[in-house]
């Protein structure tokens, strides 16, 4: 009895040690956000596995799909001379945005980064030297967003900062964890397509027909800030998606909301 108590033992200590490292390996995998793109009203759709994962950790890539509310964002890696026009499209149109920005952003366009706080855009953690979530330890990660708020905080007087964006949409489960441990809501997004290639712009109707072609009740869309295609493109995309009956609300909106779940207050 006592040699198969210890067998038994034994074999329990061999469960656990192999399960830990197997759920060590699933949460520190690379994984590369992507999605159904949605079509003519129809929502993008991530798949039950990312989905699941998003809802874990609390995390985001559409908002409620049978609302016409949509929530736009930028990703603000570099500046290439085009965000005073998008900035002055969204002060025209009343349209709150939530810009993503980097370090390199920050130290080189600090009078933009003042003017999307001033007239009241969010601006969001697209962490500090861009890196790859998935090759970064804990540590660094922690050092990386930080070094984002506190640099936004300096210049903007935001001192809180909710909304993380990781780089290329690389991430693990790790990095899901920590940043929710951080107090950061991952913003992934359920509307974009290939708009950073500075060397391939097409023309304003390019970035038209790929919003207008995705678009549908819940998006959060993904715009890089760097294209010329987008700055010409967004007055007549807001527009023309305002008469087609969309809202353009901010992510304090989508967090309000799915937190109170209540449809009077909307």
């Amino acid at each position: 009895m006592k040699q198969l108590s210890k067998f038994l033992s034994i074999l329990c200590i061999l469960f656990v040690s192999t399960a830990t490292v197997a759920q060590a390996q699933t949460s520190d995998s690379a994984i590369h956000w992507g999605f159904k793109k949605g079509y003519r009203g129809q929502p993008a759709e991530a798949g039950q596995m990312l989905e699941g994962l998003l809802d874990k950790y609390g995390a985001y890539y559409k908002g409620n799909s049978n609302k016409k509310v949509l929530y736009l964002t930028f990703d603000n890696g570099y500046e290439n001379g085009y965000t005073e026009q998008i900035l002055d499209v969204l002060k025209k149109e009343k349209v709150p945005a939530t810009f993503f920005v980097t370090g390199h952003y920050l130290k080189s366009a600090p009078d933009l980064v003042k003017r999307m706080v001033n007239e009241g855009h969010i601006i969001g953690n697209h962490s500090w030297h861009h890196p790859d979530f998935s090759q970064v330890s804990d540590e660094k990660l922690a050092k990386e967003l930080e070094m984002v708020k506190a640099e936004t905080a300096r210049l903007t007087g935001q001192k809180e900062m909710t909304f993380l964006r990781p780089p290329r949409g690389v991430f693990t489960e790790r990095s899901l964890e920590k940043a929710r441990e951080l107090g950061y809501v991952h913003v992934f997004w359920s509307l974009a397509f290939i708009d950073w290639n500075t060397n391939s712009q097409k023309g304003w109707k390019y970035s038209y027909d790929n919003i207008m072609r995705q678009v549908h009740p819940g998006s959060i869309i993904l715009l890089h800030s760097v294209s010329k295609d987008n700055a010409d493109a967004l007055e007549k995309v807001i527009q023309d998606l305002k008469t087609e009956g969309y809202d353009f609300r901010s992510l304090d909106d989508l967090i309000l909301e799915d937190t109170f779940k209540d449809p009077m207050l909307y």
